[in-house]
């Protein structure tokens, strides 16, 4: 069995994918949130990519994390490494569940993701095919300081390619310390909560 660590970050744990997490997977998958990967998905079709989620572990020896709140333990979305078959290059991929988009959460998670397999995972490079009409995850991959590489093979055509800084250039740069400046300050919790008679009072 492969052994998949635990990654930590301020808000977050990245764990092993398990049963148990199946549902929201399903509940994303099936709706209207997936139409960039492929969905909506039936309920056949989005178990056995679940299947595949787990599996992908044990053949590739890398995968995707589910995402947990780190004080409620609640799963957030998934992130890690994907290379299914015909999959010209390793790639850094996340999806978020609807209700917790615009959090950063994907930032914080795929950035800790990425680093794992540059250091640990021996990886020298990176990409993220993406629909070319999802915006969102297009300005999540040059956050993250991807660029798009027009001379790399997509997956069907129809994708984009966005190539990730490799782990000599993403060391100490202005990337890296502007992602490490936005998890940091995404993670403080507000220094004044009103009281909860104050909230949502006309004035």
């Amino acid at each position: 069995m492969t052994y998949i660590p635990t990654l930590e970050t301020p808000r977050l744990l990245l764990r092993e994918p398990k049963a148990e997490d199946y549902p929201k997977f399903k509940a994303t998958f099936t709706s209207y949130r997936s139409r960039f990967m492929g969905g909506p998905l039936n309920e056949y079709e989005a178990w056995m990519l679940y299947a595949a989620e787990l599996g992908h572990w044990q053949v590739r020896g890398f995968g995707m994390w589910m995402i947990h709140d780190r004080d409620t333990d609640a799963t957030l979305g998934m992130a890690g490494g994907w290379r299914p078959a015909k999959w010209p290059e390793n790639e850094l991929a996340w999806i978020i569940w609807p209700e917790v988009a615009g959090r950063g959460i994907a930032l914080e998670a795929t950035s800790a993701a990425r680093r794992y397999f540059y250091e640990h995972r021996g990886w020298q490079t990176a990409v993220s095919y993406i629909d070319p009409k999802n915006l969102e995850s297009i300005k999540l991959a040059e956050r993250l300081g991807a660029v798009k590489d027009k001379t790399a093979p997509s997956v069907d055509g129809h994708d984009a390619v966005y190539r990730h800084p490799d782990p000599a250039a993403l060391k100490d740069s202005q990337i890296e310390h502007a992602i490490e400046m936005e998890i940091q300050t995404l993670s403080q919790k507000p220094i004044f909560t009103p009281p909860p008679s104050a909230q949502g009072e006309r004035t």
